[in-house]
């Protein structure tokens, strides 16, 4: 069963590896914290990326954008890293809005609202000094035989397809096309697979969430 392919926002997205504890701290604020997913996810944010709730980025009013923060929920104190690549919420009260995957990480999901503390970190150091490739993301399927049988397609006559595994329940399968060094050329490979897919988004590589890649499948098995 096909899930999404691409385009929404309005849950918790998963944030980069968190920093030490020691890592300094340098600015802090209290307030309540919401979460967005769907139907953000797939669209440009502020700074012109495309959000992907499973990702672990935020949105603040102010802070710059590449801006990370480590995000206390002060009710159960668990903490998650964000980069900051979009503006919000513009609600009275709140001062950020953390995707689908870090609102997960800090328990905010059910409750939706949560007291927190927004602590500014220094960027982790792989964010600094790793290279960026992007891909596209072509689908998503709760049915892995599926999502085998598009991989295989889309690597035979797009190169460099795979699937990474979503947990949950029931768990699902993305499958993501192409390594592209810049956002211009994964706009153009994103151009061809919308045409044939319909709607797709760009993902970052860097995305630890998307470490956990199956290989591709062997395209003569199907």
């Amino acid at each position: 069963m096909l899930l999404a392919a691409c385009g929404k926002k309005r849950n918790v997205a998963r944030a980069p590896a968190s920093l030490p504890s020691s890592a300094p701290l340098l600015r802090t604020e209290t307030g309540v914290a919401s979460w967005y997913g769907h139907p953000y996810h797939g669209r440009p944010a502020a700074d012109g990326e495309i959000y992907d709730m499973e990702k672990m980025t935020a949105a603040h009013r102010t802070l710059p954008f590449n801006t990370w923060v480590r995000v206390t929920n002060l009710d159960n104190g668990r903490t998650v890293d964000v980069r900051i690549i979009d503006r919000g919420p513009f609600v009275d009260g709140r001062v950020i809005d953390v995707s689908h995957a870090a609102a997960r990480e800090i328990g905010l999901i059910g409750p939706g609202l949560a007291n927190v503390r927004i602590d500014v970190i220094s960027a982790p150091e792989a964010a600094l000094t790793a290279a960026v490739f992007y891909a596209v993301q072509a689908g998503v399927f709760t049915d892995r035989a599926r999502a085998e049988r598009l991989t295989a397609d889309l690597d035979a006559r797009y190169g460099a397809a795979r699937m990474v595994l979503r947990p949950g329940d029931p768990p699902a399968w993305r499958v993501l096309v192409g390594r592209e060094s810049s956002l211009d050329t994964a706009s153009d490979l994103l151009a061809k697979l919308s045409l044939e897919l319909g709607d797709c988004f760009i993902v970052r590589l860097d995305d630890p969430s998307l470490a956990a890649a199956a290989p591709a499948p062997d395209p003569s098995a199907y």
